[in-house]
């Protein structure tokens, strides 16, 4: 069992100020598989004097002294990339390849892509005879999820270290082992004490505490948008900047000329990944009325090809987070159903063979229409919603009806059709034909799905300050 009750402030591992403890559970067991302490107020303003303390300097270094850091994260991180791998599938069950592939590895490229940045990235330039410059910003507090953790972290923490920010995290309490790797991971990169500092805790006290500091500059927050109001409302007596990656309930329409086979299925399979815990997942697919029976028989079968199980052995899908957010899942099914949606695949209750685990059965209601519950709540489980449009105008219009705007999905073999659909999307992304992730792409939302954006050099943005120097360069006399 791993015991992670120490935090890591100013370049130590320290004991809580108020020894405080919660059991971490393995969702795949229901068993506890490690503890943590959950800090309080006094633990935060330790770190924020330490990484108050730690700007002064952190700050003045030169870009090629943070590069040297980040090629550092980065040749660590490799050491402990299986073990990362592995604390993810216990602490939030992602399936072994899943966390291998996709979120361990998400964690690397985001430092890889900050490094790429920064070789280039314009810190200073002249308009006439003023000096425009971005500098840090300051002290940072990061509060992250459980769904897709290190990820998370990472695109926060390695634009930050870029820029020379320093910063305290506060990782998920539901999820916290791969942050406390991570946390070791720079330890052993060298990363200067004070730059970067651990807490746990939850978000009513430590998260809280942290937005609300007076010493911290900006907040970047991932998570519901229910709680990133409440965020927003902490931070505002001090004025700080806010930035925040919310919920989402992202629009897939698929235009009547599109590959149904390629786009229905790869829809589904898209929401089911990760068991339906993606802010971005295209969970309302929009399809032609006419097309609906088509629509169903393919969804059913690709449902139906995923296996629920065991993340370690060789399911598609492993279970969600907690029991929380099972039973949560299972009113939202039931919600469904009671609401007069077609049940396609799936439904209430553990999949066949399964007794324990917080496991959901891969889900599909079709012939829903959007004011149904299930077509307006973020689910976060592995629920597809098929929608029926006449019109590519109404498939616009229910598209944006919705009050998140993070991401958007069009299928069609029209090009100049398919990129008017996504220019008429209230979406901060919009993925055509299932293009492949892109690490340089801005990603963050518009309406309730938050503001600023992440990934990429669209992410030092949020860390940067802007200063106009009038007058730094001399006129030059006419000639």
């Amino acid at each position: 069992m791993r015991d992670y009750t120490k935090f890591y402030i100013d370049g130590a591992w320290v004991d809580p100020v108020e020894a405080k403890r919660l059991d971490v559970i393995n969702p795949a067991t229901e068993e506890v598989a490690g503890v943590i302490s959950m800090g309080g107020v006094a633990d935060v303003d330790k770190a924020v004097i330490a990484a108050r303390k730690a700007f002064a300097s952190f700050s003045q270094t030169s870009r090629e002294e943070r590069i040297d850091i980040l090629e550092r994260i980065v040749a660590e991180y490799m050491k402990r990339f299986e073990d990362m791998a592995k604390a993810i599938t216990e602490e939030m069950g992602a399936p072994a390849w899943l966390a291998q592939r996709a979120q361990a590895a998400m964690g690397i490229g985001h430092v890889q892509t900050a490094i790429a940045v920064l070789k280039d990235y314009k810190f200073e330039e002249d308009r006439g005879t003023t000096r425009i410059v971005k500098e840090p910003i300051g002290v940072c507090a990061f509060i992250t999820p459980w769904n897709w953790p290190v990820n998370q972290i990472a695109c926060k923490v390695a634009p930050a270290i870029a820029t020379g920010c320093t910063m305290v995290l506060k990782p998920s309490e539901i999820a916290p082992f791969s942050g406390y790797i991570w946390t070791e991971v720079l330890h052993a990169a060298g990363v200067p004490a004070g730059v970067f500092n651990l807490v746990n805790g939850d978000g009513p006290v430590v998260g809280a505490a942290m937005s609300s500091h007076p010493e911290v500059d900006m907040v970047s927050f991932t998570g519901s948008t229910r709680a990133g109001i409440e965020v927003a409302k902490n931070a505002a007596p001090t004025v700080k900047r806010v930035h925040q990656e919310l919920g989402g309930k992202s629009p897939n329409i698929i235009l009547e000329d599109a590959d149904f086979q390629r786009a229905v299925s790869g829809g589904v399979a898209s929401v089911m990944m990760n068991s339906g815990q993606s802010c971005n997942a295209p969970t309302r697919m929009l399809v032609p009325g006419k097309k609906m029976d088509e629509v169903i028989a393919i969804a059913r079968a690709t449902a139906e090809a995923h296996t629920v199980g065991d993340p370690n052995g060789n399911s598609k899908m492993g279970p969600v987070v907690s029991d929380v957010q099972w039973k949560k899942i299972q009113g939202l099914i039931q919600k469904g159903i009671d609401e007069g949606a077609t049940l396609v695949s799936g439904g209430v209750g553990l999949p066949d063979g399964l007794d324990k685990g917080y496991y959901v059965k891969p889900t599909v209601f079709a012939n829903v229409t959007n004011d149904m519950t299930i077509a307006k709540e973020e689910i976060f489980g592995p629920v597809v919603a098929i929608l029926g449009y006449d019109t590519i105008d109404e498939a616009v219009k229910v598209g944006n009806d919705t009050e998140y705007g993070l991401a958007a999905y069009v299928s069609g073999n029209n090009p100049e059709e398919v990129r008017k659909v996504a220019s008429q999307l209230r979406a901060g992304q919009v993925n055509l034909n299932g293009a492949a992730p892109d690490m340089m792409a801005p990603f963050g939302g518009y309406k309730m799905s938050g503001n600023g954006r992440e990934w990429g050099d669209h992410a030092f943005g949020e860390f940067l300050e802007t200063k106009a120097i009038l007058g730094y360069a001399p006129k030059v006399a006419a000639e």
